[in-house]
């Protein structure tokens, strides 16, 4: 008898907590501002600029 009321269980709530991940994950990757994305990109262009010049530095 156990058995069958774990399988209700995983029937019924495996999908509900399958679209609530899906919700959380939708939400969590949510577009960025214009703002936030040239900051990023800021930020990735002075990061490359900084390993660049840091190679420079080591290469013989």
């Amino acid at each position: 008898m156990f058995g069958d009321g774990l399988w209700s269980f995983v029937v019924i709530a495996g999908p509900i907590i399958l679209v609530l991940a899906l919700l959380f994950a939708m939400l969590r990757n949510r577009r960025r501002t214009p703002h936030e994305e040239a900051r990023t990109e800021q930020a990735t262009r002075e990061l490359y600029k900084q390993q660049s010049a840091e190679d420079r530095t080591r290469t013989p």
